[in-house]
């Protein structure tokens, strides 16, 4: 008032508007005061229209590759499936769709024609892109990351991220001919370490860290039965898309199933059990295929969008995408990368441990998820709740989605509020992100 009176209003406007000048000075002199992980968490204690919200995530069951349900069911078919449910769930109509992106390791060209395929026998329109990515293990998150981070920064606003793996139709033991390599990557040591097979490095894990066979079965039986013990009391069912596919059996027959179910968890195993089994890539090593995670086929989808368009639109918002990380290790123990990544992760969201309520840590072998979960110490009543890779199956290109598609509806039920979703990367890496219940 005072303003007014002594410069009229004209003056007093210019005088509020240079003391708003200042206070913008002063408060952009205080946010660089602080650092980028304050700011981070800051935002999380509020909600924003530019959030990137998740509206529903989902996964078909798990199945065996080479004999389970899926294992003459292709990717478009897998992929169909999981695109048609977050369709039915959230009721979204298709063309608002901006881009889908889903993880794949194994199919040509990393099954884009086959993944464009799915979408149309979905029903998703012609006017919608797509395309893959492959990030070996990751391949999943990375996808689910690419739309958060498009979202994110403007480009689209509601996309699908994903994953998706048919085991049973493409080997892994035929990703790479070693004929049509260099000789310079005979020359490097990190270059070379990359052609280890998975297992070799499990057992250089073991050795190097002191991880003994007995807490590799330790964990594998304790995962295998919190994964029997979440199927029986029905923890699945919320995230499981129903797949009726076909099953061949010879050249003329097939018969039509329904694969509602994950094929891999054995209610029966206990470390005295996994205790009889062999070492399966060293004669005097410690990784078996029971504390390994399993060979599977499936596939899993997210729905992401920002907050404002999915408030606009009437979607449902059953999580918030905070942040995702990922780091380099050395390629012969690369399953140490969890290890690295969460930490990573943790800062850039500006969270601690005590504020993780699950931590989803793909199970690919014992060794390196014994040595990750020490390493950080997390309490192991948080990891993997109902179960992980080595009970359900580890579909390289689906399991980061996966991962959330199990993650969300846990934190639900007991009330938790951030977990984490993180593996170990083939070559040498480690992915972590941490989503937010709402």
């Amino acid at each position: 008032r005072r303003c007014v009176q002594e410069t009229g209003v004209h003056g007093g406007n210019l005088k509020i508007k240079q003391n708003q000048k200042q206070m913008n000075s002063r408060l952009e002199i205080v946010k660089n005061h602080l650092t980028r992980n304050d700011v981070v968490a800051l935002n999380l204690n509020q909600k924003s229209d530019d959030d990137v919200v998740i509206c529903c995530a989902v996964r078909t069951a798990l199945a065996k590759s080479k004999k389970g349900g899926f294992k003459d069911t292709p990717i478009e078919i897998l992929s169909q499936n999981v695109f048609k449910a977050i369709v039915d769930r959230t009721k979204i109509d298709p063309k608002h769709i901006d881009d889908i992106v889903m993880g794949n390791v194994l199919a040509p060209g990393a099954g884009a024609t086959a993944v464009r395929m799915g979408m149309f026998l979905a029903g998703i329109p012609d006017t919608v892109p797509s395309v893959t990515v492959d990030r070996l293990c990751s391949s999943g998150l990375e996808a689910v990351s690419i739309i958060a981070t498009k979202i994110k920064s403007g480009l689209i606003n509601i996309g699908i991220g994903g994953g998706v793996e048919a085991m049973s139709l493409y080997d892994m033991n035929n990703m790479v001919d070693v004929n049509n390599l260099s000789e310079d990557v005979f020359e490097n040591e990190n270059a070379r370490n990359c052609l280890l097979s998975m297992g070799q490095t499990s057992e250089n894990v073991a050795a190097k860290f002191g991880v003994s066979r007995e807490k590799q079965d330790q964990l594998a039986a304790s995962s295998q039965a919190k994964a029997a013990r979440a199927q029986e009391q029905g923890l699945y069912n919320e995230e499981i898309v129903p797949v009726k596919t076909i099953i061949k059996e010879g050249e003329d027959k097939t018969t039509e199933v329904v694969i509602s179910k994950d094929e891999g968890i054995r209610k029966e195993t206990t470390v005295e059990s996994l205790a009889k089994l062999k070492p399966a890539f060293k004669k005097d090593g410690t990784t078996t295929a029971g504390n390994a995670s399993q060979v599977s086929d499936g596939a899993a989808a997210v729905l992401l969008a920002r907050r404002s368009v999915a408030k606009q639109l009437g979607l449902p918002i059953i999580g918030r995408f905070v942040t995702h990380a990922v780091v380099g290790v050395p390629p012969e123990v690369m399953g140490i990368g969890p290890a690295y990544a969460i930490p990573k992760a943790l800062a850039n969201a500006g969270l601690k441990d005590s504020d993780i309520s699950i931590y989803e840590i793909n199970e690919a072998f014992a060794s390196q998820a014994c040595y990750c979960v020490e390493k950080l110490g997390i309490n192991m009543s948080k990891v993997n709740p109902k179960g992980g890779a080595i009970a359900l199956g580890h579909p390289l290109g689906c399991t980061g989605a996966r991962q959330i598609a199990t993650l969300l509806p846990e934190l639900k039920r007991t009330n938790g509020r951030f977990g984490v979703v993180s593996m170990c990367i083939g070559t040498g890496m480690g992915a972590a992100a941490i989503i937010e219940r709402e």
